[in-house]
C-alpha cells in the first residue's frame, strides 16, 4: 500500500469497491431523482464507481457519512456544489456544502458532469466583486 502523495505522477488513485444502495430502505436501485432539477439520474457514472450527485446541476443529498455509499448520515439535507478542488494527481473534486447541517464534503467529478457548471464553479472566485481580479490572477 502506498502512502498519500507517493504515487508516480500521472497514475490514478485506485477506487475501493462499494456496494451502492439507492432504493428505499437500502434496496439496490439503478437511478435516483435529483433534489435540485428533478432529473432522473442513473447511478452508473463514467470515471467513478459511485454516483453521488446530479450530472446536470451538481446537487447532492447528505446521505453518506464517511464512506461513499454507506448511507449512514442522519441529515438527509440538500448539498449544493460550493467550489472545486484539484488533487495532486490532477483529479477534480466537487466541494459540496449541506444546507441543513453545514457539513462540507469532497466528491469526485464524473465524466458526464455538466462542463459548463464545472467551469462556472471554477471561475466563481474571479466573479466575486469583493476580491480584485488582479489579486486572484497574481496567485
Amino acid at each position: 500500500m502506498t502512502r498519500r502523495g507517493t504515487r508516480p505522477p500521472g497514475s490514478r488513485r485506485p477506487q475501493r469497491p462499494k456496494d451502492v444502495l439507492h432504493g428505499p430502505s437500502g434496496a439496490r436501485g439503478d437511478a435516483f431523482r435529483c433534489a435540485g432539477c428533478r432529473l432522473d439520474v442513473s447511478v452508473v457514472a463514467p470515471g467513478t464507481a459511485h454516483r453521488n450527485h446530479c450530472p446536470s446541476c451538481l446537487v447532492s443529498l447528505h446521505v453518506d457519512r464517511r464512506v461513499p455509499g454507506d448511507r449512514a448520515a442522519g441529515c438527509g439535507g440538500r448539498m449544493t456544489a460550493l467550489s472545486l478542488s484539484v488533487r495532486e494527481d490532477g483529479e477534480w473534486m466537487l466541494i459540496h456544502h449541506c444546507l441543513t447541517c453545514g457539513e462540507l464534503s469532497a466528491n469526485r467529478i464524473a465524466g458526464d458532469d455538466n462542463a459548463l457548471a464545472l467551469v462556472r464553479l471554477a471561475l466563481r472566485p474571479l466573479a466575486d466583486a469583493g476580491v480584485p481580479a488582479r489579486v486572484m490572477l497574481a496567485l
